[in-house]
């Protein structure tokens, strides 16, 4: 397990030379899932996001500070001033923007079910009725199973390696994630030997997974901010950074909208 209480009380800071004195921005970040952001063995953030965080405060002008929080503490830091901006994977949806506003997508994510075994499993609420299914608390699975999987046993864990390692032990039938997570913090270690994906992309229900992954804003600086970071992340994209970022951790193409 990563030693997340010391890192969760400690800011790690990303300077430039070529920034001046601007104030620093405070990203939120939630580590422990590769290949988006977690700690290395030397102690560093690394990971996709953290390299798209580092490419658009480049194109800002700004440098930032990382805060690594849990997921479910993030918006209410970015809602009590204790950070700027929330960049955790965190999907934009309608109950979101009722209380954060959102960037336009930096990335899109399938959401799909592991288990053991059989992928022909029934995944529907009828055919994992009674299931052990588990989810990282205050994501938008959590929320989406609680609705529309009423008749499971719904447990929720701090990080979604809390779950995995309860999927292993044999505590969980089943975990719903992020696909891209499952596969690279999971599937394709030693300790996913055995499991797969079963059931649909369930990211495709957009009145519970929205239109993709954003940067979380306060509203009050939607309009000043948000614009900004809107404006980085286009040149971004049309001059082919995220593109090349997606590459370096991917064999698929997460950074372009679906059609």
């Amino acid at each position: 397990m990563r030693r997340r209480s010391a890192l969760a009380a400690t800011t790690l800071a990303f300077a430039g030379t070529a920034m001046g004195q601007a104030a620093r921005l405070r990203i939120g970040f939630a580590v422990g899932y590769a290949p988006f952001s977690e700690i290395g063995t030397d102690g560093q953030l690394k990971g996709f996001e953290i390299d798209v965080a580092q490419a658009l405060s480049a194109k800002l002008g700004q440098a930032y500070t990382p805060v690594i929080l849990e997921f479910d503490g993030l918006i209410p830091a970015l809602q009590s001033r204790k950070i700027d901006a929330i960049m955790a994977s965190m999907s934009i949806t309608p109950e979101r923007q009722q209380v954060i506003a959102f960037s336009s997508p930096y990335y899109f994510s399938p959401a799909r079910m592991v288990m053991r075994g059989d992928t022909r499993t029934d995944v529907s609420p009828a055919g994992m009725k009674g299931k052990r299914i588990g989810v990282e608390r205050g994501t938008i699975h959590e929320r989406f199973l609680a609705e529309q999987f009423g008749g499971i046993q719904l447990v929720r864990y701090a990080t979604q390696d809390q779950a995995f390692l309860d999927l292993k032990s044999g505590r969980l039938d089943a975990t719903l994630v992020d696909a891209a997570i499952a596969q690279f913090g999971f599937l394709n270690h030693a300790d996913g030997r055995g499991f797969g994906f079963v059931g649909p992309d369930f990211a495709r229900d957009q009145r519970y997974y929205g239109k993709g992954i954003g940067v979380g804003l306060r509203k009050a600086e939607a309009a000043t901010l948000g614009q900004r970071v809107d404006e980085a992340l286009a040149a971004l994209r049309s001059n082919g950074t995220l593109k090349t970022l997606n590459d370096r951790y991917f064999s698929f193409d997460l950074v372009t909208p679906p059609k």
